[in-house]
Order: C-alpha cells, then structure tokens, then sequence
C-alpha cells in the first residue's frame, strides 16, 4: 500500500464532509471555538451509520472479525 492513499482511507470522507457542511462558511472568533465545532461534527455523524458505512464501503474494503 502506498504510505498514502486517501481514497483508501474512510476517515478522509468524513473529514471531507466536515470541512464541506460543519466547518464551512463559519468565521472562527477563537481558536477555542474552532476546537468546540471540530468535536462537535464527528459527534453528530457517529449516530449516522449510514454515512459511515457508506464511507467505508467507497473504499471498497471490508472489516472481518478477528
């Protein structure tokens, strides 16, 4: 595998549909507030595994139990 290979890695996707809905057009007025809405996204798309699967399955990989 190359050491990177964004379209291999589901965590891009999501990151991407961060910066495209929660993080955009937002002027930050402090670097905490940037944090607050950097762990607020993830927590709203953790309940969505529909977007997490669909993510996961653009990669084409699959998980197998171990």
């Amino acid at each position: 595998m190359p050491p990177y290979a964004p379209d291999l890695n589901p965590v891009e996707g999501i990151w991407s549909l961060l910066r495209r809905g929660w993080l955009s057009n937002v002027a930050f007025s402090a670097p905490e507030h940037l944090v607050q809405r950097i762990r607020r996204g993830p927590r709203h798309i953790q309940y969505r595994s529909d977007l997490i699967g669909g993510y996961l399955a653009e990669t084409g990989l699959t998980i197998r139990p171990a």
